[in-house]
C-alpha cells in the first residue's frame, strides 16, 4: 500500500476540456441529485445542467456561483473513487477554494456541507466581485528558483499598494507564481510598470474577485452570517491549511477551524507552497494525488516540492525524470494517471 496526500485544486480548473467531466466521473448519481437540489432551492442552474451544456460557455461556467460549485463537486468526486485498499491517504490540503473541498474530503464537513459551503461562498464572491486577480511567475522557464526576482516583485507589490487609491497584495503564493490580488488601479499599475514575459504573463484571471486580501473583508463578514459553525466535526484526516498549519483529527479547536475557514482564509494570503512543503516534509507520501477537474494546478505542485527541495529536485527537467522514471504526482484529471489511483 502506497501513502498519499491529497490536493484539492481551487478556481480556475474547470474549463473547456473539463465538461462533461461529472458525466464521466462522478461515482454517486444520489450525492450529485443533491447537489442539484441544493442548486434549486437557491434559484440555481444545477451541475448536471451546466455539466452536460452542448457547448463551454466562459461568462457562464467561469462565474464564481458556478465554477465554484463545479469544481467542488468534482473533486469529491474523485476523492471518492480513489482505492482505499492500495491508498492510504495521511493528508489532504487544497488551493484557495480547495481548502472547501479538503475541509468535506478530510471529514470536517460533510460533502452535503462543504457543498454548501463552497457554493455559498461563490456566490456571494461572485455577487459582490469586489477587485480582481492576475498572475506572474518569478522561476525561470525551468522552473528553477529566481530569489532576487521574486524579492523585486515583492517589493514593487508593496510599492504600488502605499500609493493612494492603489491595492495590491500578494493573494496566493503558488510555487513558482505570484497571484495578486487588487483593485484595478493596483492592478493596472503592476502591468504597466511589469515587464511581460513567457508571451501570456502578466496574466488576468476572468471572473476572479480579490480573493485572499483585505479587501474580501465584506464577503467573509456575510459567509460567518449565513454559515453555521455547527456544521463542523472533528476532521478524520489531517487537513494542512493556507497558512501550513496542521488541523489533527480528535484534536482541532472547531471554533477556531469555523473562524479561519470563514476569516483569516477569505482575507489573508494563502500560502499553498508552504502548504505542499508541509505536506511533503511532515508526512513524505509516496504519493501527492491532485483531483480534478483540470491539471493546471499540477504545474504549481512540482513546482512547491522544487522549492522545498524535495527528493533532490532542482527544476522542471528533475521533476519530469522523476516523474518518468518513479511518480510522485498523480493527476486525476489525466486518464492515464487517474488509472493508477482509481
Amino acid at each position: 500500500m502506497k501513502t498519499a496526500v491529497v490536493i484539492c485544486p481551487g478556481r480556475g480548473t474547470y474549463n473547456a476540456a473539463e465538461l462533461g467531466y461529472l458525466r464521466r466521473y462522478f461515482p454517486d448519481a444520489t450525492l450529485l441529485d443533491t447537489f442539484d437540489g441544493m442548486r434549486q432551492q437557491a434559484g440555481q442552474e444545477t451541475l448536471t445542467a451546466l455539466d452536460s451544456a452542448s457547448r463551454f460557455s466562459l461568462a457562464k461556467h467561469s462565474r464564481g456561483d458556478n465554477a465554484s460549485a463545479l469544481i467542488y463537486a468534482a473533486t469529491v468526486g474523485d476523492f471518492r473513487t480513489i482505492d482505499h485498499d492500495e491508498i492510504e491517504i495521511v493528508a489532504v490540503t487544497g488551493n484557495s477554494m480547495g481548502w472547501y473541498s479538503a475541509l468535506a474530503c478530510g471529514g470536517a464537513l460533510s460533502h452535503e456541507d462543504g457543498f454548501r459551503v463552497a457554493n455559498t461562498m461563490g456566490s456571494l464572491m461572485q455577487g459582490a466581485l469586489i477587485g480582481g486577480q492576475l498572475i506572474y511567475p518569478w522561476v525561470d522557464e525551468d522552473w528553477r528558483p529566481q530569489p532576487a526576482r521574486r524579492a523585486a516583485l515583492i517589493a514593487l507589490v508593496a510599492d504600488i499598494d502605499a500609493r493612494r487609491d492603489h491595492d495590491l497584495v500578494l493573494s496566493i503564493d503558488l510555487g513558482g507564481m505570484l497571484v495578486l490580488a487588487g483593485n484595478d488601479t493596483g492592478l493596472s499599475a503592476f502591468e504597466a510598470e511589469i515587464e511581460p514575459t513567457q508571451g501570456r504573463f502578466p496574466m488576468r484571471l476572468g471572473n476572479h474577485a480579490a480573493f485572499h486580501s483585505h479587501l474580501q473583508a465584506p464577503v467573509a463578514a456575510r459567509g460567518r452570517a449565513v454559515l453555521s459553525p455547527d456544521m463542523f466535526t472533528q476532521p478524520g484526516l489531517p487537513l494542512i491549511d493556507g497558512r501550513g498549519a496542521i488541523w489533527w483529527p480528535q484534536a482541532s479547536d472547531l471554533n477556531a477551524l469555523y473562524g479561519y475557514t470563514l476569516g483569516q482564509q477569505v482575507t489573508e494570503t494563502y500560502d499553498f507552497t508552504h502548504a505542499i512543503a508541509i505536506a511533503a516534509r511532515e508526512f513524505a507520501p509516496d504519493l501527492f494525488i491532485l483531483t480534478g477537474p483540470g491539471t493546471t494546478l499540477g504545474g504549481a505542485v512540482a513546482q512547491s516540492l522544487i522549492l522545498a527541495g524535495w527528493h533532490g529536485l532542482t527544476g522542471k527537467s528533475s521533476f519530469k525524470s522523476h516523474q518518468d522514471k518513479q511518480p510522485m504526482l498523480i493527476s486525476m484529471g489525466m486518464d492515464d494517471q487517474r488509472g493508477l489511483v482509481t
